[in-house]
């Protein structure tokens, strides 16, 4: 029987987080992490690796724990010579519908009224914009530009719909490497004792009301790492693993894809944010396609409107052409399947979709050459809203639900759970993110207007 002072159950960027901040801030030397899988593989290294301030109410409760985050990834990013290559880009959200230009201005509003920065408008012959920088982190500016009519947005993005009529640019966004970020973290947390363990957590041992001991299967068969403190860090196993300390746990699981494809043609320049169309889109197809779609039930939701957010950024360094694309348009509750599958359409879905924002990629329709298409699980609650804190059983602790934030939202969080567990100073939002928070009355009134795509892409 092994002994450890800490048992993490996970070791995505939740896990690898909690991991850093107990031994390399709090100096907990004896942490152990386990996962049957190698650090970072199975949801943490598959998401677009964004990160935004831009987020909606009610209150501010996201925007400061984000904002913090941030903060702490800027600080990292310092502190190692920018390993994990954060930038700061930008989010651009454009629109061609008039109505959507007010929604545009009421969001900005509301979201800078929330703590995410200032607001600067733009119009023809009356502009200041100027586009982020495509390197480094270290822009002044905060909140977000709004800029109207055609002509000056394509002055700035030419390769955009001729019929765009409005452009949100938050800026305090941008992307970095998740993996990167993980392996930094990872290797401060083992330098200064934490270890890692490959196998499963089949069981946990629970004595007198309080967290005993974890089970372990693993390649030299089953034993117990004995712990009076149990992290539950697995990403979109959390439930399974609440189940194990007879703790049900208010998740479920949504299946996300993104997909690779060059563009040789250089439709797109190398230096642009993250772009995201915000109307609907009908798909478009041939009078030939249209007619083959039709013939068969199983392919005339093809012929359907999508919803609004069908987004990309460019990937790679160097001379690389990749585009990363993405359509969160099917957002069922599924079952947790390895390795993932995705519906045989969706690269070519996504690329149609694209279309309508950047008319110049129609050049790859049915022409896309071979696209890789991978994703992950997000775990979430019911609010979109993550699960960081104590469990109601003595040492048993959560850190879920991180949906598909958990990269931006990575540090901050690793860094709410460390001070649950040594008993520190939490900020006064935390008891947000408690388990405990759906006991209370007031939040319950809350949930009957909020729903689980507040704040996601």
């Amino acid at each position: 029987m092994a002994t450890a002072d800490i048992v993490i159950c996970g070791a995505g960027l939740a896990g690898i987080s909690a991991a850093y901040h107990l031994t390399a801030k709090r100096s907990i030397s004896n942490v152990l992490v386990i996962d049957e899988r190698p650090p970072m593989t199975l949801t943490s290294d598959k998401s677009t690796e964004c990160y935004r301030n831009w987020w909606p109410g009610p209150g501010d409760t996201m925007v400061r724990f984000i904002n913090h985050s941030i903060d702490l990834l800027e600080e990292m990013a310092a502190e190692s010579g920018n390993f994990f290559g954060l930038n700061r880009r930008g989010y651009v959200f454009l629109t061609a519908d008039p109505a959507r230009v007010e929604s545009f201005k009421e969001a900005a509003k509301i979201i800078s009224g929330l703590g995410a920065g200032p607001i600067r408008y733009h119009k023809p012959g009356q502009s200041t914009y100027q586009p982020s920088s495509p390197e480094g982190f270290e822009s002044p500016l905060t909140g977000a530009d709004l800029l109207f009519g055609s002509e000056l947005i394509r002055q700035y993005y030419p390769f955009v719909t001729e019929d765009v009529i409005a452009m949100l640019n938050p800026r305090r966004c941008g992307w970095l490497s998740a993996q990167q970020l993980g392996m930094y973290m990872f290797d401060l947390a083992k330098a200064n004792g934490a270890q890692f363990l490959s196998g499963k957590v089949s069981g946990i041992s629970v004595q007198g009301g309080r967290i005993h001991g974890v089970e372990v299967e693993s390649e030299s068969g089953a034993s117990m790492v004995h712990t009076n403190t149990f992290i539950n860090a697995a990403g979109p196993f959390v439930k399974e693993i609440g189940e194990m300390m007879g703790i049900d746990l208010p998740v479920f699981n949504e299946l996300h894809g993104k997909i690779s494809f060059a563009d040789p043609l250089g439709v797109v320049p190398r230096e642009v944010p993250l772009m995201i169309w915000s109307d609907p889109v009908s798909l478009p197809w041939s009078d030939d396609e249209r007619q083959d779609l039709c013939a068969y039930e199983d392919t005339q939701w093809l012929l359907e409107e999508f919803p609004a957010g069908v987004h990309f950024r460019p990937e790679g360094l160097g001379h690389s052409r990749v585009l990363l694309i993405l359509w969160t348009y099917d957002v069922e509750e599924q079952k947790v399947v390895l390795p993932p599958q995705f519906d045989q359409f969706y690269p070519e879905i996504v690329l149609r979709g694209l279309t309508r924002m950047i008319p110049g990629l129609s050049a790859y329709i049915n022409k896309m050459g071979r696209p890789v298409v991978d994703g992950g699980y997000y775990c979430k609650t019911q609010e979109n809203r993550p699960l960081i804190g104590p469990l109601p059983l003595e040492g048993a602790y959560i850190l879920g639900a991180v949906s598909g934030y958990g990269v931006m939202a990575g540090p901050a969080a690793g860094e709410l759970l460390a001070a649950h567990v040594v008993g520190a100073d939490i900020p006064d939002y935390a008891p947000q993110f408690r388990l405990e928070r759906y006991n209370d009355l007031e939040y319950q009134k809350m949930l009957a207007s909020w729903d689980a795509t507040s704040g996601q892409l």
